[in-house]
């Protein structure tokens, strides 16, 4: 990791803002701090500066929203998710930052388009009220065929992303937006995915080198900025509309993904 100037500090220091930011209120709009870090630290390296970041923000998310996760969900991820997991590592073993960065980029940039096709396929639900029953994120889902090849299919990428580049983020937010949730209970879901997911992925970063002494210290530094991030999102995501947050979340999937993939 060579010397970081003030200016790239700087924009890392909002990056880790926007963390915060995206962890309590808007989740797609992580991947603008993935961009970021991928675009002032060598792609590898970021990977293993932003997870302790993450991490951070997930507890923070999680002693937010912890009431309104929907663990059956979750529980129906997990084992896909490890899959990714181990599939991203092995991955990362060969891959180097362009491989890194364009294969992310062209994977985010194709499960938008599919949801946003999906959504075009499919009648809207009528707009209401956000539920907030306790111990439920979601609104009850529906079980069609091919359901549960979703939610395998989207916990392999999911886990794969997550573990390559912290990109899994777009990936779970189109899944969430996919299965019906709300704004609760997608923030609440999500927040003990990613706590869950990225803890896990820890030991991992350490063995690939991704994580050091080198970068700890710079994450002592950022990890500052994810408190006031993850207030201000806090204060905002009760005045965000539901359709509105919806496409925050596709936007901000598309414009990482690009950013990836013309990296």
């Amino acid at each position: 990791m060579d010397t970081i100037t003030l200016w790239q500090l700087a924009a890392l220091a909002a990056a880790s803002l926007l963390v915060g930011f995206s962890k309590t209120a808007v989740s797609g709009a992580n991947t603008i701090s993935l961009a970021v870090f991928a675009a002032v630290l060598p792609a590898r390296e970021s990977t293993g500066v932003l997870l302790p970041i993450l991490i951070a923000g997930d507890t923070i998310a999680v002693l937010v929203y912890r009431r309104h996760a929907h663990w059956p969900t979750l529980l129906r991820l997990f084992p896909a998710v490890a899959v990714g997991v181990v599939a991203g590592a092995v991955f990362m073993l060969w891959a180097d930052d362009e491989a890194v960065a364009r294969s992310i980029g062209a994977i985010l940039l194709f499960m938008a388009g599919v949801t946003l096709w999906r959504r075009r396929a499919r009648p809207q639900p009528a707009p209401g009220p956000e539920p907030a029953p306790e111990g439920e994120g979601a609104q009850e889902e529906p079980s069609p065929p091919g359901g549960r090849l979703k939610a395998r299919s989207y916990g392999v990428l999911g886990g794969f992303t997550t573990m390559v580049a912290n990109a899994g983020g777009p990936v779970m937010s189109l899944y969430l937006l996919s299965a019906g949730f709300r704004k609760l209970g997608f923030l609440g879901t999500s927040a003990w995915f990613f706590l869950i997911v990225n803890t896990s992925k820890v030991p991992f970063s350490v063995g690939l080198g991704l994580i050091d002494a080198r970068s700890l210290m710079l994450d002592a530094a950022l990890v500052l900025f994810v408190v006031p991030g993850a207030y201000l999102g806090r204060a905002c995501v009760g005045r965000i509309n539901q359709k509105l947050f919806d496409r925050i979340v596709i936007a901000a999937t598309v414009l990482g993904g690009l950013q990836l993939l013309l990296h």
